[in-house]
């Protein structure tokens, strides 16, 4: 189980940032991160399996990538990680409550994983604290399930005494995956056009307390090369949460409605890594990233067409 942690991460860099409303950028161009950028590779033992290279090869209009890479480490253990996961420093995690954009560059290396267990490539999470009970899964998250890509937004499993908020009809009500045993369920919130019935197999259910506004655009294939995503993260698990996600400059959906988890022990804030994540598995998996940005301003991660459509659309 991940904590809020207070361990040192390494920054030690007096021109770091040191408030959560900073603007942060990376593009990976030296031979480790940017102290403008607040990120850090993080050392545990999942991560053993993981590596990170600051590479010039496979860049994104910078002049250089980050390298991330798994490797098998638990020989299939069930219920073990792989990762090679970065993350945002401790001391600039952006309260929960409050609005951010994040913008990063993906590409999938050869061979993309067709497996159908765990896959993900970023996600969202809130602090948990050592009092807290159970393992929290990310409010947000870009996933892979046989080889194609999806999003999902989790949120706490409702106490049903509203009949409404759940069903397994397949109204204009968002699928949903139900676990009980986790009190959580996760929303299925978009999906690359290669998307199939049995790749949404969990999602059974149906719910009106996440509502998924579709803006015209699948997210892109994990085959067509750079991705640039922009999403908007603002948690909510009372109903007011609130995300927006962009991919190369394509409005994709607005999420609204109960995002996030509220139960004791959790913490303050939100915070996001990227690179990848999958249950315990052979072969080696890697993605590349580039052009790191976060802010409070949409202008300073969308592109003009995406900024355009949104201010548009007066969000």
């Amino acid at each position: 189980m991940e904590t809020a942690d207070n361990a040192p991460d390494g920054n030690s860099d007096a021109a770091a940032p040191l408030s959560w409303e900073a603007n942060l950028v990376d593009g990976f161009e030296g031979d480790s991160f940017s102290p403008l950028g607040g990120l850090y590779y993080r050392d545990n033992v999942e991560q053993r399996a993981g590596s990170v290279e600051f590479q010039r090869n496979v860049t994104f209009g910078s002049a250089g990538a980050l390298k991330l890479s798994v490797r098998p480490l638990f020989e299939g253990e069930d219920d073990r990680s792989e990762r090679a996961e970065v993350w945002e420093r401790t001391t600039l995690r952006v309260p929960y409550d409050k609005a951010v954009w994040y913008g990063f560059s993906v590409r999938f290396a050869d061979p993309i994983p067709q497996g159908d267990h765990r896959h993900l490539i970023a996600q969202w999470k809130r602090e948990i604290g050592p009092e807290a009970r159970g393992d929290f899964s990310p409010f947000l998250a870009l996933r892979l399930v046989r080889g194609r890509l999806f999003a999902t937004v989790e949120t706490s499993f409702p106490v049903i005494s509203r009949r409404s908020s759940l069903s397994t009809g397949t109204s204009a009500l968002t699928p949903v995956f139900l676990r009980p045993e986790k009190r959580q369920m996760r929303a299925l919130v978009a999906t690359d056009p290669g998307w199939k019935p049995p790749d949404g197999r969990l999602f059974t259910a149906h719910t009106d307390r996440i509502t998924v506004t579709h803006r015209g655009n699948e997210l892109p294939t994990p085959h067509s090369g750079w991705i640039d995503f922009a999403v908007m993260t603002q948690p909510g698990p009372d109903g007011t949460g609130h995300i927006e996600l962009f991919a190369n400059d394509r409005w994709i959906v607005t999420v609204r409605g109960h995002i996030g988890h509220d139960e004791h022990g959790l913490g303050s804030r939100q915070y996001f890594k990227f690179g990848p994540y999958r249950a315990a598995a052979q072969g080696e998996w890697t993605l590349y990233f580039d052009n790191f940005r976060r802010s409070t301003r949409s202008e300073d991660v969308l592109g003009p067409a995406g900024l355009a459509a949104l201010r548009s659309a007066g969000s």
